[in-house]
Order: C-alpha cells, then structure tokens, then sequence
C-alpha cells in the first residue's frame, strides 16, 4: 500500500467563484498598492514619518497579492487586518490632504485636493478588500481530497 501514488486534489479551487474571489483579492491587493504609491510618489516632498509606512504597505500588498494567486488561504485574514488600518490611515489622512490646498502650505507634486481624493478612493477599496478576502477566506481553498489515479493498478479490475 506504500507504493501506491495518491492524487491531491482541491475541490474549491475550481469553482467559478472561487477563482472569481481570488482575482478580486489580487485586484484589490494590486489597485491599493498602486493608490497608495500614487500618494507616496505624489506628496513625496510633505510626507513627514510616512514614507516608510507607505513604502511598507507597498511591498506588503504586492507580497499577499502573490500570496493569493498562488492560492495561499492563510493569508486572507492579515488582509483583512492590514485593509483596516490602512484604511484608517486614509481616513484620517484624507482631510489632513484637503486643508493643505489652503495658502500657507508647502504644494506636493500632486494636487493636494486630487491625493485628498485618492485617499478617499483607498479607504473605499479597502473596505471591498476586507469583505472580498474574508468572503475568500469563508470559500475553504485548503481543502484537500485524495484520489486515486485511474490508471493504478488497484483501479483495474483483476481477472481471478
């Protein structure tokens, strides 16, 4: 019975939903990196202590995104964790972006109105981004079904 080979399968995988969640969890993990690069890039030169944090979340976002595509489950959770605080960081940086196109303030690259606005569309896609992963998480990818090969011995019934 050693010697037998044993086919794992992963049923879930396979579903249309499944892969349609799992694409809108890299989206999502894609489009926040790209948005909060936008910022980053964009207001360079009036972020104080951010710039690490940004950077951060840059590289972790585009890590999970890898992490999802290859159908990893266990990660799903620290998205959803990681989309609530930096959506809170969009939150309370979004107003802080639409008081700086008063007189007075040093201009970043882009418009402070426009990364205002796109502090806004962050915490909007964060928000999808915790009900798409933990909706993922709730699919069950890691579950696993063994199976015999068709073409194994013990498949074949035996004259006798």
């Amino acid at each position: 019975m050693a010697d037998e080979t044993v086919v794992i399968e992963h049923p879930n995988r396979g579903k249309a939903s499944s892969q349609l969640t799992r694409l809108l969890v890299v989206l999502l993990l894609l489009a926040s990196a790209f948005l909060v690069a936008v910022v980053t890039i964009g207001g360079w030169n009036t972020l104080e202590g951010a710039k690490p944090v940004q950077i951060a979340f840059i590289l972790l976002y585009l890590l999970l995104a890898y992490f999802v595509a290859r159908w990893s489950r266990g990660v799903l959770p620290m998205i959803a964790a990681l989309a609530i605080i930096l959506g809170i960081f969009a939150v309370v940086a979004a107003p802080a972006w639409f008081d700086r196109a008063r007189d007075g303030f040093t201009d970043p690259s882009l418009s402070s109105d426009l990364l205002g606005l796109i502090c806004v569309l962050i915490a909007a896609v964060q928000a999808a981004l915790i009900v798409v992963s933990l909706q993922a998480f709730r699919q069950a990818w890691n579950v696993e079904v063994e199976r015999r090969p068709e073409s194994s011995p013990r498949a074949v019934p035996q004259a006798g």
